[in-house]
């Protein structure tokens, strides 16, 4: 029997932008994966009168890429030892701030707030407050398989990082993933309950190079499977690291 294993981990310290690659993340009860959507660019007319730790909000909230698919085009860095934030475009550095100061936050807000021509506040604390779209704490999930069948549909190689997930899974056939709503998991060395699968939102036709929306991938999805959904998401049972190239048993 094949197994079924962690391909690639992602995070995205900052709702909205670039994905980064782990090699092992931590899976929190009633969180998700610390440090991923630590970080949002809140609509300044929305910023509640409290300080940077702003707690969950709808994402209406929130400047995201579905809205600003230019997002996508800007290449963003997040290291948390140094807290500094680098921002590039086509290989050009435009930023470099460090968000632990009053002044670096300030630096990111008003690159932002000129970038989209929208009045932005950077809000949130890595390891501490999270900005997923749902209020419970959870992780997403998607197969290669699934993504690879959508590439051999769609007539382009489809990136993974437009369906922004935590996990990628490989090993199990296409959309398979959408079988175990409702199951418990474990993965690597934590137990996980899958939960729902995702609606998908016009993100997934941004292409994360580019910042342009350039595959209708939800009309492809509509088209051929009369649903806009692909990956699922899941809530934390047992907290444990887990790294790449994990088991995954159900």
């Amino acid at each position: 029997m094949t197994n079924i294993f962690i391909k690639q981990l992602f995070i995205h310290p900052i709702k909205g932008l670039t994905p980064q690659v782990q090699e092992s993340v931590y899976l929190k009860v009633g969180h998700g994966i610390p440090g991923d959507r630590a970080f949002a660019l809140m609509y300044k007319k929305n910023l509640p009168d409290m300080d940077i730790e702003v707690p969950w909000m709808k994402k209406v909230n929130f400047a995201m890429q579905n809205d600003w698919h230019s997002l996508a085009a800007l290449d963003c860095f997040y290291n948390p030892t140094s807290e500094k934030l680098t921002i590039k475009r086509k290989g050009i550095e435009l930023l470099v701030a460090d968000m632990g100061t009053i002044t670096g936050r300030h630096e990111v807000s008003t690159f932002f707030t000129g970038y989209l021509r929208a009045s932005l506040e950077l809000v949130g604390s890595y390891n501490k407050t999270r900005y997923q779209d749902r209020e419970a704490g959870h992780i997403s999930l998607v197969s290669q398989a699934t993504i690879d069948n959508l590439s051999e549909i769609a007539g382009h190689i489809i990136d993974v990082r437009r369906f922004r997930p935590n996990i990628v899974v490989d090993g199990i056939p296409a959309w398979n993933e959408f079988d175990w709503v409702g199951k418990q998991i474990k993965i690597g060395n934590a137990l996980v309950e899958v939960t729902a699968r995702i609606n998908r939102c016009l993100n997934i036709e941004v292409n994360p190079e580019t910042g342009e929306r350039d595959i209708a991938l939800l009309r492809i999805l509509k088209n051929n499977f009369q649903h806009t959904q692909t990956g699922v998401i899941a809530t934390i049972i047992t907290e444990a690291y887990i790294k790449k190239q994990d088991i995954i048993e159900l």
